[in-house]
């Protein structure tokens, strides 16, 4: 299993890359102003770091007990990927439709996009991330 200064240094790093690509990206794509969209990035940004950090705690720990390791395969990572931006997204739609007030459809498609993203982006960082943290002990990633 991995500690928590790893676990941290995990979510904040992987939200900090995240802030920095998408925000510029998002604000052209749907056609805000970058500080809206960049205060609605970092808000959700801050709810993912606290999710990220839960969410991961917990898929391992259900690793641990039902495998009795936490390596991931890639059908399981993209298992992983799915369930956190699908539970994300869940959380985030109201914060989403408040700030921009625009309506709950119109929130979902971009909801929808950025969960696309996410997800590809999710993917890629985790397992870049164990490359270059692998866990230690059993857990080690092959």
């Amino acid at each position: 299993m991995r500690s928590t200064p790893d676990r941290i240094r995990q979510a904040v790093s992987f939200e900090i890359i995240g802030i920095l690509i998408v925000t510029p990206l998002f604000a052209w794509v749907f056609d805000h102003p970058m500080g809206d969209m960049g205060v609605l990035v970092v808000l959700g940004a801050t709810a993912a770091t606290a999710w990220n950090y839960l969410f991961n705690l917990a898929f391992d720990h259900i690793l641990l007990w039902r495998r009795g390791d936490v390596r991931k395969t890639i059908p399981l990572r993209i298992v992983h990927a799915v369930l956190f931006e699908a539970t994300l997204l869940a959380l985030l739609l109201p914060i989403f439709a408040w700030w921009l007030e625009t309506s709950l459809l119109t929130i979902l498609m971009m909801e929808a996009s950025f969960a696309g993203f996410y997800l590809g982006y999710a993917f890629v960082f985790t397992w870049g991330y164990d490359t270059i943290f692998p866990p230690q002990g059993r857990e080690r990633i092959a």
